[in-house]
């Protein structure tokens, strides 16, 4: 059994003994998992290399931890609940024991297909129940799945899967969005052009769309479990075996391959889930986060299959076939606990409330958030009209690389307060750092998020550039692990995430690096260069203005060129990442070595340029009047 908190003292009790003694903490943690072989040392670490390993010398599967360690007591549960795109379509439920079998049987595919211990699989599927088998599949047979977001364009897709030299694709024809098909298979052809070690693709059939199937290396999935044993014997795994690889924007071009090992993830993200929503045996647990986002692994597959919960995963979007389809779902399946993106919450509140008011929500006990920091109007929205003044709300701050949640309350117990992620949970210890490097202690300040101590969740490395990992989270502060983000801790030792410090854009929860929106701009045959900045948007939180200089004007003028830019986006990387606002300038403004001076550009899209700071070293002063003379936002000067 996986510790529970229940109170206040608890919580107190079990914080002060994580971070007196980690090593005992977890240990006693991982004692409540199945495991082949105990481990040796449960931590060995130095930030400096970076090294950290958990449990080492222990040997598992993920995957007997939510099967053989569940099936006699809990087989005949519900495990996964799938509610389709369209409410007309029936709602698929597994029990732990179907669940078990449909694993096993493409399990035994993916090895029929030569898939081996440590082979790398990508998947590119929608949101249906294969998602999550394919995933647990490649967990039971030692395979390390790579899941790719099914809105990331064929060229971002190609990256993913030459950067992980992944040696078979699943798919599906299509995958249902509101009144929309995605094209997943043909897109997948696409990417398979610049793919030549690929050797087989499996597609699920979804949509009933007309495709290409490439003789000899595409296969259906209902083919290809033909005859398949339901029995499969789980791969012995050592505890820091890789387990997944998740790509994230970065600060460069390149994409980061973060990697997650075995053991660690397991019993982080098992132990957060049952305290951070405090689920109790029965509930209903809906996360809206789409599987192809660190937030679908950990919360709708890993966390909640660990601990026996039924977890509710959705096809659809929330505006479709109205607004109240979330809250439709809520009242259909009982759901206790709800968790889910502030830029959801918003673009709802912007929609009206009479997709709510003839709404039930009795059921709901926990409301979440995930992605971003939300708003103290959303939150009180969020509050007062979903959760009816008596569910408590965890903000949860977290990140991919996190693997886990990192610092929420805990419902019922940990008092919240709007817009505060308020305290970490037990084995988490932040720090909030300077310029200098100096720790600031005590409450009421502000600075770098960074944390000081090792946590089972985290990621290990990047894949195939342990020093690009070294040099993003280990370098900026000595011996820190550097999040990125911005913090302040009040008064009362409550944190407030205050966004990114970096080049990455926090777009509707996803992090977009900068540098990558740039380079799909900069293809643009008329665009010479960009610069790429956040800037507050009422629905997404952060939305992406794109400063743009351009040789010459195409015949469609300023409104042509900004069609085609956005188009180029989402060619290169997917429509989530198209410039919002794209502003053509008739330069950028760099200092003389050469360098984009982006906090002016920044003030600008902020729409307050009264203080620009120091801007004698830039090599054109008046560049600067003509970008805020030409802003696409009202500007303070």
């Amino acid at each position: 059994m996986v510790p529970k908190i229940h109170s206040l003292g608890g919580y107190i009790h079990e914080y002060q003994k994580s971070v007196t003694n980690p090593e005992a903490f977890w240990a006693e943690v991982a004692e409540g998992f199945y495991w082949h072989k105990r481990c040796d040392t449960v931590l060995e670490w130095d930030f400096k290399g970076p090294s950290i390993k958990w449990f080492a010398g222990g040997k598992l599967n993920i995957t007997e931890n939510i099967f053989e360690r569940n099936l006699y007591t809990i087989g005949n549960q519900p495990a996964l609940i799938w509610e389709p795109n369209n409410p007309n379509e029936k709602t698929r439920l597994l029990t732990y024991f179907e669940l078990y079998k449909e694993v096993n049987k493409f399990a035994n595919t993916l090895k029929q297909l030569n898939v081996k211990k440590g082979d790398r699989v990508a998947i590119y599927m929608p949101m249906i129940p294969e998602l999550t088998i394919a995933m647990l599949a490649c967990a039971r047979i030692g395979a390390v799945h790579s899941v790719v977001f099914a809105g990331f364009s064929a060229n971002s897709l190609s990256d993913r899967i030459i950067d992980a030299d992944a040696k078979i694709v699943l798919t599906a024809d299509g995958g249902f969005r509101g009144d929309k098909i995605t094209p997943l298979k043909n897109i997948v052809d696409e990417a398979l052009e610049t793919c030549p070690d690929v050797e087989k693709v499996i597609v699920y059939q979804r949509t009933n769309s007309k495709i290409n199937m490439v003789e000899g290396r595409d296969i259906w999935w209902h083919k290809a479990i033909e005859g398949m044993l339901e029995e499969c014997p789980a791969e012995e795994m050592d505890a820091e075996d890789n387990l997944f690889i998740l790509y994230t924007s970065g600060s460069t071009g390149k994409p980061k391959g973060i990697v997650h090992t075995t053991a660690g993830y397991m019993v982080y993200t098992a132990y957060t889930f049952l305290n951070v929503f405090q689920y109790n045996a029965g509930d209903v647990y809906f996360c809206t986060a789409d599987i192809g986002w660190v937030t679908g692994h950990s919360y709708i597959v890993y966390g909640p299959l660990l601990n026996g919960a039924q977890t509710l995963m959705f096809e659809g979007i929330p505006t479709w076939p109205d607004a109240g389809r979330f809250w439709d779902v809520v009242d259909k399946h009982k759901v206790n606990q709800f968790y889910t993106a502030p830029t959801a919450i918003r673009s709802l509140i912007a929609l009206g409330m009479e997709h709510i008011t003839n709404k039930d929500l009795s059921s709901l006990k926990v409301l979440g958030t995930v992605g971003e920091p939300i708003n103290e109007e959303a939150w009180h929205w969020y509050h007062d009209h979903i959760g009816r003044n008596r569910c408590p709300i965890v903000d949860t701050w977290w990140q991919t690389e996190t693997g886990g949640v990192m610092i929420s309350p805990i419902p019922g117990i940990i008092p919240t307060k709007p817009s505060f992620a308020t305290l970490p949970l037990p084995g988490i210890q932040p720090v909030i750092v300077n310029g200098d490097n100096k720790e600031l202690t005590g409450n009421s300040v502000k600075g770098n998020l960074c944390i000081k101590f090792p946590w089972p969740g985290m990621a290990r490395t990047i894949w195939g550039d342990h020093e690009r990992f070294r040099k993003t989270y280990f370098s900026t502060f000595k011996n820190l692990y550097f999040t990125g983000d911005g913090a302040q801790r009040d008064e009362d030792g409550y944190y407030r995430i205050l966004g990114r410090v970096d080049d990455v854009i926090n777009v509707s929860g996803h992090r977009l690096g900068t540098a990558e929106i740039e380079n799909a701009i900069n293809s643009h045959p008329l665009v010479n260069e960009s610069a790429v900045v956040g800037y507050p948007h009422s629905i997404k939180g952060q939305g992406i203005y794109a400063f743009v200089v351009c040789g010459e004007l195409s015949t469609g003028g300023e409104e042509g060129i900004r069609k085609s830019i956005k188009m180029a986006v989402t060619n290169m990387i997917g429509p989530f990442a198209r410039p919002d606002l794209i502003q053509l300038v008739p330069g950028l403004p760099k200092t003389r070595s050469g360098k984009i001076m982006r906090r002016i550009l920044r003030k600008v899209a902020e729409g307050d340029a009264s203080n620009l700071g120091d801007i004698t070293t830039l090599l054109d002063e008046e560049v600067v009047d003509k970008i805020i003379d030409g802003a696409l936002v009202p500007v303070k000067r």
